[in-house]
């Protein structure tokens, strides 16, 4: 089944911007599906298995090159979110279990049929747990490293009001610590929704260093929803300020009609003078790029020496 990119409400497009035929999008955000059994492999075991991914959830237009390479961010804890976030096209509202006990072994044996070097979980928001589902987090690394000793990256929620849940996900020593800046100050709450404070992100990413030196920090930003360039540069120096050492940059494509529209789409050689700039602010590596997303070929920032 094709896949499409999920853009389907029309953007504010600057004057000059190139667009393709249809006038709906950018010529650069157009590019070919791959053909792959690989990928057909990939949804058949992700299927028995029964795991869900961020890939599939979120839309992401990335899917079918990931799953074509036989890889995938694997979503923890469900397939529903507490939080009503304006970009996301994961389904919000009451989740409907505990966490199914077995996932860490699943996503473990997945990992190893698939030859994963480098294994990224992520997960729905879940307010509706005491610890914000960071011991699940822990069992799932933890489970993954015994089961094919590969290097594990966790893109988390942010856990608020859950005090001590960041030191427990630390605590099974993920290669790296993701959480997601998302956007500018100005633009956080509209974003992020009323539960998200752009302080407390900087806060987790500092409070990682603390409970563990080792673990490399990464963050990341979507573009086109309206943030100023100052803004933006504000923000990553806000990063730094914080020790963070990767960072990706990419660009926003609304999912749905409900959820917040494009504003602008940015140019590559926008994205491409974003990263030089942001590696002369000290980021250890940098991904720029219109499609680049935050687990997006992310063994190879996970490999880089700091």
């Amino acid at each position: 089944m094709a896949f499409r990119l999920p853009v389907v409400a029309d953007p504010e497009i600057p004057a000059g911007t190139a667009l393709s035929g249809s006038g709906r999008l950018p010529r650069w955000l157009k590019r070919p599906i791959p053909k792959s059994n690989a990928n057909h492999m990939t949804e058949g075991l992700l299927e028995e298995l029964k795991l869900e991914t961020v890939c599939d959830n979120a839309k992401c237009p990335n899917r079918m090159e990931c799953y074509s390479q036989q890889t995938a961010t694997f979503m923890i804890l469900g397939n529903v979110c507490t939080r009503p976030c304006g970009f996301c096209a994961v389904h919000r509202g009451r989740p409907p279990e505990l966490p199914e006990s077995d996932e860490p072994d699943r996503v473990a044996e997945a990992a190893a049929r698939l030859g994963l070097k480098h294994v990224v979980i992520t997960s729905v928001t879940r307010d509706d747990l005491p610890d914000g589902g960071a011991d699940h987090f822990y069992r799932c690394v933890v489970a993954v490293r015994e089961r094919c000793g590969a290097t594990t990256e966790v893109l988390t929620p942010d856990f608020v009001a859950c005090k001590d849940a960041l030191e427990r996900v630390i605590q099974a020593k993920p290669t790296v610590f993701n959480h997601n800046m998302e956007t500018v100050p100005r633009l956080y709450r509209r974003v992020r929704g009323p539960k998200s404070d752009y302080r407390w992100t900087l806060g987790m990413m500092r409070k990682v260093k603390e409970y563990d030196a080792d673990v490399k920090t990464k963050s990341g930003l979507m573009l086109g929803l309206g943030e100023e360039r100052g803004e933006l540069l504000d923000a990553l120096a806000d990063l730094r300020e914080y020790d963070v050492d990767f960072l990706t940059l990419g660009q926003y494509l609304q999912p749905g009609e409900k959820y917040l529209p494009v504003v602008r789409y940015v140019p590559p050689e926008e994205f491409e003078e974003l990263g030089e700039i942001a590696k002369s602010m000290g980021f250890k590596k940098v991904a720029s790029g219109p499609f680049v997303r935050s687990s997006y070929h992310a063994r190879d920032m996970a490999e880089t020496d700091v």
